[in-house]
């Protein structure tokens, strides 16, 4: 039985296992909740799902309401990711997939980060270079080693007030950075908060971790599936900034693809160094991706 009710606090699902969720409170909090009836029969309630809690004056916390959902992943199941950090490792970072995490990102309409992790295997110069083409583009860079610690505190500041996922593939070094971000990271679930306590073992779930500088991280990757399904070829150059900004300049605006049109602003904003020839490549690759995606549609 649910105890004398006490005040109700806004706050988000960190875990959820076996019918109780973890809420990090507004204040600062944890508690574990169960959800009332009619929030059960809505629909699956979701890590990173804002919720209205009320409180009983022993600790116990019902769910009374899971607020709107601004974004929603599948794979993983997180709701309201605001960020998406996506992971390239030195000292051969896959460029072409990471211009595909970050246009899925902005696909998903998620504010984007560059991690370039490892750089203890990389030359100042080399770590230097991979920032500018990517300060370029119109991304925030962090340049990490999960395993010394390098540029963790600059990867951490730009994750504040987010509720944040890696994405990148095997091997970039995704777990030694939670690590890094989040020491206790290795914890099972339910074992946020010691005064949970109720001893339960079962499957690990996604998480959302809170950082010690702010904002929250789920300990998962990001972008299970890397497919470029629902991105029209029109709207792939509206997902990556410098191949947006210089596409401006096309004669025939938004009707041009950047296949070699004639009059075409692309082209030149490469040769003046205004848009990475790499940049514009991977472009150019993914738009026949995308191509052949919309022709098989109607085959």
């Amino acid at each position: 039985m649910v105890a004398e009710l006490q005040r109700v606090e806004e706050g988000v699902v960190v875990t959820r296992q076996s019918g109780f969720y973890t809420v990090w409170l507004t204040s600062g909090s944890l508690v574990e909740a169960v959800l009332r009836g009619k929030v059960r029969k809505a629909g699956p309630v979701l890590t990173g799902d804002r919720v209205r809690v009320r409180v009983g004056a022993d600790g116990s916390a019902v769910v009374e309401e899971v607020l709107p959902r601004t974004t929603w992943l599948a794979r993983p199941p997180v709701a309201n990711v605001s960020c998406l950090v996506a992971v390239a490792a030195a000292p051969e970072p896959d460029l072409f997939l990471l211009d595909r995490l970050l246009v899925l990102g902005e696909a998903s309409r998620l504010a984007c980060v560059v991690c370039i992790n490892k750089i203890d295997l990389a030359t100042p110069e080399q770590v230097a270079q991979w920032r500018r083409l990517y300060e370029q583009a119109g991304y925030p860079v962090a340049a990490t080693s999960g395993r010394t610690g390098d540029g963790v505190a600059d990867l951490a500041r730009l994750l504040v007030s987010h509720v944040s996922t890696l994405s990148g593939p095997s091997g970039v070094g995704k777990s030694s950075l939670i690590n890094a971000l989040y020491p206790e990271a290795r914890l099972e679930v339910g074992e946020l908060s010691p005064k949970l306590g109720r001893g339960r073992h079962t499957t690990r779930q996604v998480q959302l971790l809170p950082l010690p500088a702010g904002g929250l991280l789920a300990d998962t990757p990001g972008f299970s599936r890397l497919e470029l399904e629902g991105i029209a070829p029109q709207q792939l150059d509206r997902l990556m900034p410098d191949i947006r900004r210089a596409a401006e300049s096309c004669e025939f605006g938004d009707s041009c693809m950047h296949r070699g049109e004639e009059g075409c602003a692309l082209p030149q904003a490469v040769e003046e160094g205004a848009v990475a020839a790499s940049r514009f490549r991977h472009y150019r690759r993914l738009l026949e991706e995308v191509l052949e995606q919309e022709a098989r549609k109607y085959s």
